[in-house]
C-alpha cells in the first residue's frame, strides 16, 4: 500500500530548526506525480525518465547539501531513482531547506548526517539567523 502524506508542513511556513525537523512529513512508498507536487505532498516529479521507483531510506533525513554556493543544511523528505535517456541511474532527493523552500539534489551531492552533527546544526542556525556567529 502506498503511504501518502497530507502536506509538507506548509501551515507553519514549512521551515524547520535543528530541533524540530523530525515533524517534516516525507513522501514515501510511491513515485511522485505532478499532482503530488501541486498538492505540496512532494518536492518534485520527473516525467521523461525510465524505471522510476522510490528509494528505500529512512525519511525525513538531515543532510548537508553541497551546491554551487557551498554547503547548506537541509532535510530530505523524498527519494527516487530514475534512469535517464542515456540509461544512467539518477538517485534524486527532494529537500526542505530551513526557510521552508524546496530543492532537488542528487544523492551524490549530499552527506547524510545525524541531527547532532555540529556542522549541520550550525548551518541550520545560520540559515535561520544569518547574523548568528559560530560559537
Amino acid at each position: 500500500m502506498t503511504e501518502m502524506t497530507d502536506d509538507l508542513g506548509e501551515e507553519d511556513g514549512g521551515g524547520f530548526d535543528a530541533d524540530d525537523w523530525g515533524r517534516l512529513k516525507p513522501f514515501i512508498g510511491a513515485v511522485a506525480t505532478l499532482d503530488d507536487v501541486q498538492a505540496r505532498r512532494a518536492i518534485f516529479a520527473l516525467g521523461d525518465t525510465d524505471d522510476p521507483r522510490p528509494i528505500a531510506m529512512d525519511l525525513p533525513q538531515p543532510v548537508i547539501w553541497w551546491d554551487d554556493d557551498g554547503e547548506q543544511a537541509a532535510v530530505a523528505v523524498q527519494a527516487e531513482s530514475h534512469l535517464g535517456s542515456d540509461g544512467e541511474e539518477m538517485e534524486i532527493l527532494g529537500l526542505v531547506l530551513p526557510d521552508g523552500e524546496g530543492a532537488v539534489a542528487l544523492l551524490e551531492d549530499v552527506d547524510l548526517v545525524d541531527d547532532s552533527d555540529p556542522t549541520w546544526r550550525d548551518l541550520v542556525t545560520r540559515a535561520i539567523d544569518p547574523s548568528a556567529a559560530d560559537d
